[in-house]
């Protein structure tokens, strides 16, 4: 074995090549042995010992490959947002959306009853609508409701049991918002 140089820019400038071989794959599959000194070896006292071999570096990721760092991640979530996010209208679009809500309309007061729709909740839109097209209107959109507890007759008389198909709760549509 050689002896080793004393300058370390030399040293330093071995070990980046021989990365730089091992890297970019010089068809070597140790270390070259050459005039400069031997990687791998450890210096002691005046005897060098060797040292286990290195594994050689891990190939480089193909460019097919995905890199799973944040940049990537935030390319994803940007290539994303088109389905995300609802696509912009334009200004002559909007404007069209804002006169058809700013139809004139009126506030009428009435009571309709809101009928029960198939799942036993009321129905108060078409209680509105049947509201507003009392008055003269083409539909309406309920503002306010008002509830109240109807009970047959039976339930007056003293000592008898109170039955649950004895009251019903009714719902009334009692002011609207109508449109021609």
């Amino acid at each position: 074995m050689m002896a080793r140089s004393g300058n370390p820019v030399m040293r330093l400038g071995t070990l980046v090549s021989a990365v730089l071989v091992l890297l970019l794959g010089g068809g070597a599959t140790g270390w070259p042995q050459s005039s400069a000194p031997a990687l791998g070896m450890q210096e002691q006292g005046s005897q060098a010992a060797p040292l286990p071999p290195a594994t050689p570096a891990s190939p480089a990721p193909s460019a097919g490959e995905e890199n799973p760092g944040l940049i990537n991640e935030m390319g994803k979530l940007f290539g994303k947002l088109p389905t995300i996010l609802p696509p912009l209208k334009s200004p002559s679009e909007t404007m069209n959306d804002l006169s058809r809500l700013a139809k004139p309309s009126t506030m009428i007061s009435g009571r309709m009853a809101c009928p029960v729709s198939s799942n036993g909740a009321p129905d108060c839109k078409q209680a509105a609508n049947q509201l507003c097209q009392s008055k003269g209107y083409r539909e309406g959109k309920s503002l306010n409701a008002d509830s109240a507890e109807k009970c047959s007759a039976k339930v007056l008389i003293p000592g008898r049991q109170r039955k649950p198909d004895d009251c019903r709760t009714d719902t009334f549509v009692t002011s609207a918002l109508c449109q021609n």
